[in-house]
């Protein structure tokens, strides 16, 4: 009632309601544009974000009295080769495997016979409960080679957009201090001068050192899942070992997709269904260490990130742009974090204890 002395709901005015309004078309609109213009986008935010992980090298390499340009020059390329190296490992043995698939495929279904009764009970219980008697019959085959030539394209940017990606990261790295001091000076007030350049501070030092970190890490897996496909006896254990490192820096997905890869090797290489999969289990194992123990013991002193905002900035990342939005997922949810530290008030309220 009106002349209540109790405590009232808050209400929700018009205006919230259209500001509201207004902000989730503004997102929605964001949204449709990148994803649209992915071509365009894609390899500029890219450049963006990997430019000012490799910024304090560039300014490492310029306090030894080498130019920020050449510095950048030469930065890019040590990537580069590092880069054109482990896709040099990694594509050799694909290329052979791709070749013999129907041998492959063969081998995969002479391993797997002891799955033949399960999956025969199965379908009798499809059936049973009213299940088509076709699809309870039909057999076993393995993938014909055409989704080969569409992963790749999925997979693989165009020519064009490597090119956008290299000039500008070659020019941004070059650039990155002019920026700096230009970001810097569009404020005319002197306390939105020295939070941007917080911000920006903030930005290059925790990029910069979580690339670091993590390529560590994800090297450290590479040579550990190499000594295990070696033990083994895995074929090529230093390509399945590159393979590892460059899925690592894909969150959840990639360590996903290596067990895949590391079990049907294995049971197709190995003598009998046991032995093909103790390389994959040896896998889980150290996945389970590196995630749990490592990577939240060195990452989480320097950024506390949650779990399930760094599943569904992935998750949506990789609908947006594909593998290489996966990549930036999490360098993107850093810039986020820090964002939302330095331009949030200090006295927002807080929920009240439990």
């Amino acid at each position: 009632m009106p002349d209540s002395s109790a405590e009232q709901p808050p209400v929700i005015r018009r205006a919230e309601v259209v500001a509201f309004t207004l902000i989730s078309l503004l997102v929605i609109t964001v949204v449709a544009v990148l994803y649209v213009a992915k071509a365009f986008f894609l390899p500029i935010v890219t450049a963006f974000i990997v430019g000012t992980m490799l910024s304090p090298a560039a300014t490492f390499l310029e306090k030894h009295r080498i130019p920020r340009a050449v510095s950048a020059v030469l930065i890019v390329t040590g990537v580069t080769g590092g880069l054109a190296f482990i896709v040099g490992l990694i594509s050799a043995p694909l290329m052979e495997w791709t070749t013999r698939l129907p041998e492959l495929g063969s081998l995969l279904k002479d391993k797997l016979h002891v799955f033949d009764r399960p999956l025969a009970l199965w379908h009798q219980m499809q059936v049973m409960f009213g299940g088509s008697e076709s699809l309870a019959t039909t057999k076993f085959e393995m993938p014909k080679i055409d989704w080969v030539a569409p992963t790749v394209e999925f997979l693989s940017p165009t020519f064009t957009e490597f090119l956008l990606f290299f000039a500008i990261l070659i020019l941004f790295i070059a650039s990155w201090k002019d920026l700096r001091r230009a970001m810097v000076m569009n404020f005319a007030d002197h306390e939105w001068r020295l939070r941007t350049l917080r911000i920006l501070n903030a930005i290059e030092t925790n990029l910069g050192g979580y690339l670091l970190i993590v390529t560590m890490i994800n090297f450290g897996v590479g040579i550990a899942t190499g000594l295990i496909c070696a033990v083994t006896a895995m074929p090529n254990p230093a390509g399945l070992g590159a393979l590892a490192a460059t899925l690592n820096f894909f969150p959840i997905i990639g360590p996903v997709a290596m067990f895949v890869i590391l079990a049907g090797v294995g049971v197709i290489t190995s003598a009998t269904l046991g032995a093909g999969l103790v390389a994959a289990a040896a896998f889980v194992g150290l996945t389970f260490i590196e995630g749990h123990f490592v990577t939240p013991t060195i990452i989480g002193r320097r950024l506390q990130l949650n779990a399930l905002a760094v599943f569904l900035a992935l998750a949506f990342w990789t609908w947006l742009w594909g593998p290489m939005g996966g990549f930036l997922a999490s360098p993107i949810l850093i810039v986020g974090l820090i964002l939302k530290e330095h331009l949030m008030p200090e006295d927002t309220p807080q929920l009240p204890p439990n």
